[in-house]
């Protein structure tokens, strides 16, 4: 069989450099038996370097059709699941254990998919590979960067977030027109954020929908005319960590409880 070709609709840019397919590999830092999804393998750049390691049990989670023919044809050990990573329920593909995930991800969907990951953080420690680099750097963004936001915030609450290294166009075909980066993505010790979740997330996308403004007026539309008691109102969100906006989160409920 022919290579696969590379099909714009669903973002594919195959990495054609073995050398940065082997990092994006190690970046998992496997070091005793895990189960790993590698999500949309194409032709298996990344993933003959993940069959290789003994302490891998790999899955493959496949959209394009013909990409799924070609990994069977050329991977006949690889277990291959053809479907959308984003619509498929994970529990019937891994039902029970935690697993990583893994993947050259799509640039079209790389946020939604990361999201996925959050839904099931408590299964999944560890999750590492390749996105547009714009993306990677703000899931990575420390409080007070240009690129910190929504996304920062929200994945950070869950997970440690490591900015490994920058890919640069030429390493793909056909090459995309901006630079990639890899990150890596370790859960950390918390379980349950110690406020409201639901609130939490709706405090974080109000705050950041209007970004320019201070916390005091971002957040009128929750709060109404009720004063918000914080040393943060003057403050714009990028100035927040997740630590602050918990503490944000459990001032604004109270007012809320208070108008009950």
């Amino acid at each position: 069989m022919t290579d696969v070709r590379a099909k714009k609709s669903l973002g594919q840019h195959f990495l054609v450099d073995m050398s940065v397919a082997k990092g994006v590999a190690d970046s998992l830092r496997v070091e005793s038996p895990t189960r790993v999804l590698e999500i949309g393998p194409g032709m298996g750049a990344l993933t003959q370097f993940l069959l290789q390691d003994p302490n891998i049990n790999l899955t493959a989670i496949e959209v394009d059709r013909e990409s799924v023919d070609y990994l069977k044809l050329n991977y006949p050990q690889l277990d291959v699941v053809s479907g959308d990573f984003l619509r498929l329920p994970l529990e019937t593909i891994v039902p029970e254990g935690d697993f990583y995930v893994v993947g050259n991800y799509p640039y079209n969907i790389s946020t939604q998919i990361f999201f996925k990951i959050l839904e099931y953080r408590d299964r999944i420690p560890v999750a590492a590979g390749m996105l547009q680099k714009e993306v990677a750097e703000r899931f990575a963004a420390p409080p007070g960067s240009r690129t910190y936001g929504i996304t920062s915030v929200l994945l950070q609450a869950f997970y440690n977030i490591e900015y490994l290294f920058t890919v640069h166009e030429h390493v793909f075909s056909p090459p995309p027109k901006v630079k990639s980066a890899v990150i890596r993505m370790e859960r950390n010790e918390v379980k349950h954020l110690p406020c409201n979740e639901q609130l939490f997330v709706k405090v974080v996308k109000t705050a950041f929908g209007q970004r320019r403004k201070t916390l005091r007026n971002s957040l009128k539309s929750l709060t109404g005319d009720s004063p918000l008691p914080s040393q943060y109102l003057l403050q714009r969100p990028e100035c927040l960590s997740v630590e602050q906006f918990v503490e944000l989160t459990n001032e604004i409920e109270r007012i809320l409880e208070s108008k009950k």
